[in-house]
């Protein structure tokens, strides 16, 4: 997609189709070839966010759950739909201004099916542009969205079931989920011995629910998506280990996950979270996986809400597993 000229820029505005919208931030008007969107103009808000520098994203565990990629919101009042497309006609390269403005006029201004932009409709409502997830902007279901620009009356709900929803919004807000990475501490701290009980743990003050409001301004729409840790997946690595429990899945118990090793604990005791290697790693290390399960709702501004998919973000740290020497004498 291509920003368009600067006086293409679409105000974006509430669904009253307003004109300038003063004191709103202004989103871009986009064109990709014959069709034009809109830079989304939804906003987030986080809460609780962790007190880890290092976070990322949440990676669905439903490998089945594809969430829009691409939606349609409110853009362009009927004002700016006419200057929109006096602008591209003034792009001269080899004509193409005149050829893309005349797509776009028979569809906003010859009856296909508008008529002069609907000017005489400045104020009861918008013509509503798709929008893309800038960070799945090169997946498939981006280009989903390849309608027109279509009017919206002020009040009516869209039939198009890519319209934005509170759902559209909360999906939306799942991928802005700020989750703390999963380096776990471990003891032996460094490096561990063939055989050893190795305990590991995460710090509670850091996996606390994170919530991410996102909203579309001057629609009224709205909605929260909330992220509770409740399991952390340990992965050896390397099948020549065993897992503290044997399952390898640590749960939360008052609000931490594992336990600290206590000083003058015995070496040989088992942790309630943690792994014994079998085989030294030599010259190298395994790669330990940590992988930690949050659940994930959504509630919203008009009372809808429901489950989501749980997701999971995990880190890969190195552990060096050192044979014991012994001498026989």
């Amino acid at each position: 997609m291509a920003l368009l000229p600067g006086t293409a820029y679409a105000a974006g505005g509430d669904t009253d189709g307003g004109g300038a919208f003063a004191g709103e931030q202004q989103s871009k008007g986009t064109r990709s070839g014959k069709n034009l969107g809109i830079q989304t103009r939804i906003q987030t808000r986080v809460e609780g966010s962790s007190q880890s520098a290092k976070t990322g994203t949440l990676t669905p565990a439903n490998s089945n759950w594809d969430p829009p990629a691409c939606w349609y919101e409110p853009a362009y009042t009927p004002k700016q739909i006419e200057s929109t497309v006096k602008a591209i006609r003034k792009i001269g390269f080899f004509g193409l201004g005149d050829t893309v403005g005349d797509v776009f006029d028979s569809y906003f201004k010859e009856g296909k099916p508008y008529k002069d932009y609907n000017l005489d409709k400045q104020g009861e409502g918008q013509f509503w542009a798709a929008a893309v997830d800038e960070d799945r902007k090169d997946e498939p279901g981006a280009k989903a969205c390849d309608e027109l620009p279509f009017w919206v009356e002020k009040g009516e709900t869209p039939k198009e079931p890519l319209a934005v929803t509170p759902r559209i919004l909360a999906e939306y807000a799942y991928g802005q989920l700020p989750v703390p990475d999963t380096e776990v501490k471990m003891a032996p701290e460094g490096e561990t011995k063939v055989n050893l009980p190795t305990w590991a743990w995460l710090d509670k003050a850091r996996f606390k629910k994170i919530s991410v409001t996102a909203t579309l301004p001057g629609t009224g729409l709205s909605a929260t998506t909330t992220a509770k840790p409740v399991s952390l997946k340990i992965d050896p690595g390397t099948s020549d280990a065993e897992t503290y429990p044997s399952s390898g899945e640590c749960p939360i118990e008052n609000g931490r996950i594992g336990t600290p090793r206590a000083k003058g604990t015995p070496a040989d005791t088992d942790p309630p979270c943690g792994v014994r290697y079998l085989r030294s790693s030599r010259d190298g290390s395994y790669e330990l996986k940590a992988t930690l399960t949050w659940e994930v709702s959504w509630t919203s501004t008009n009372g809808q809400g429901s489950g989501l998919p749980p997701g999971e973000f995990g880190t890969t740290q190195h552990v060096v597993v050192r044979e014991i020497q012994s001498v026989n004498r």
